[in-house]
Formats: structure tokens, C-alpha cells, sequence
């Protein structure tokens, strides 16, 4: 079945994704902090419409919703994560948008070196190029939308989902335990 409607629906909307998906993976409790910062930007929402009118609001929620969606640099949302080789769960971009999205395609240095200051991601890669000359990077973040939205074998689920520590525990005492009565059975033999 064809779902190249809905992930252009879901490009359109990724954005979206991205903002509330911590509201659901680890949601923070109310506090003080969260209502200032909620207060914050209702005010500012509030303070434009009056001096400007509803269409402001309107022009950063469509700005919003084209930069995230197929806009070329919001292919880094698609490259930094979608499962393309089997696998491989992140990618490095080396192009020059680079130059205008803070290096942000630097995206495995990045994983293995959180501290590093975007600014600086290109020297570990200079610095370490024989491990990450090897992996798979991508190419183009146009190419990596259109490969998205037009292929079928990429889809919402072309994400590595990481177990919870107990359940790898359990599958790694499962695998030892076969391993021992597969070699148990071998000696019986």
C-alpha cells in the first residue's frame, strides 16, 4: 500500500512532532518554571496580535510549518535517525548547509561527543576520521525527504527503538542461557 500522502502529511507536520513528543516520553510535572515560561509566551503571542493582528501569529505558524516540513534543511530530521542501512541508527550530513544550521549534520560526532561545541564538531571529524570515513553518511537532506516520502520501504517505523535496560537484560540472560544449553547439548552429544 502506497503512504506517500501521509508521510508528506507527516513532513508537513514533523515539527509538531518533535515539540511534544517529551510532553509524552518524560513528562515534567507542573511548576513554577513551566507556568512563568507558559505566561511568558502567551504574552508575547498576545502582545503581537494586538499591535499587528491575527495574521502575524498566522505567518510564524506557516514560516513553522514550511521550514520544518520540505524545507532542504529540515531533511537533518529525517537524516539524524531514520533507519536507511539496517543498523545504523545515526548519520552524519557533511554538506555546505552545514554552514547555515550550526553544524548540525555533524550528528555522530555529536552523539559521541555531546560536550563538543557545535564550532568544533568538523575538527573531531578531522581529528578521528578513520572511524567515521567508514560509516554510512547521507548524502543530500533533499534527497533523504524524496527517498522518505517516495519510497516504501521507509516509513514511520524506519527508527531503531532502543529496549528498556531490564528488557535487554532479560534478552541478553535468555541468549547467554540458550548459548549454554545449545553448547550443554553439544557436549551430550
Amino acid at each position: 500500500r502506497n503512504r506517500t500522502v501521509l508521510k508528506a502529511l507527516f513532513m508537513l507536520t514533523q515539527l509538531a512532532f518533535y515539540a511534544l513528543r517529551p510532553s509524552f516520553i518524560k513528562p515534567l510535572a507542573p511548576n513554577k518554571i513551566i507556568a512563568f515560561n507558559l505566561a511568558v509566551q502567551l504574552t508575547y503571542d498576545f502582545t503581537l496580535v494586538y499591535f499587528y493582528g491575527p495574521n502575524t501569529l498566522l505567518y510564524l505558524l506557516l514560516s513553522t510549518i514550511i521550514c520544518g516540513g520540505f524545507h532542504p534543511t529540515a531533511g537533518h530530521f529525517l537524516s539524524e535517525h531514520l533507519e536507511v542501512v539496517r543498523g545504523i541508527e545515526t548519520y552524519s550530513y557533511y554538506g555546505r548547509f552545514n554552514y547555515v544550521t550550526y553544524n548540525v549534520g555533524y550528528h555522530n560526532e555529536h552523539h559521541d561527543f555531546p560536550k563538543v561545541p557545535w564550532s568544533r564538531l568538523p575538527t573531531v571529524k578531522l581529528i578521528a576520521a578513520e572511524y567515521y570515513d567508514t560509516l554510512p553518511v547521507c548524502e543530500c537532506w533533499i534527497g533523504i525527504i524524496w527517498d522518505y516520502v517516495t519510497n516504501p520501504k521507509l516509513g514511520a517505523y524506519s527508527r531503531v527503538k532502543r529496549m528498556p535496560k531490564e528488557h535487554q537484560l532479560q534478552q541478553l540472560n535468555k541468549s547467554v542461557a540458550a548459548a549454554a544449553s545449545a553448547e550443554s547439548d553439544k557436549k551430550l552429544r
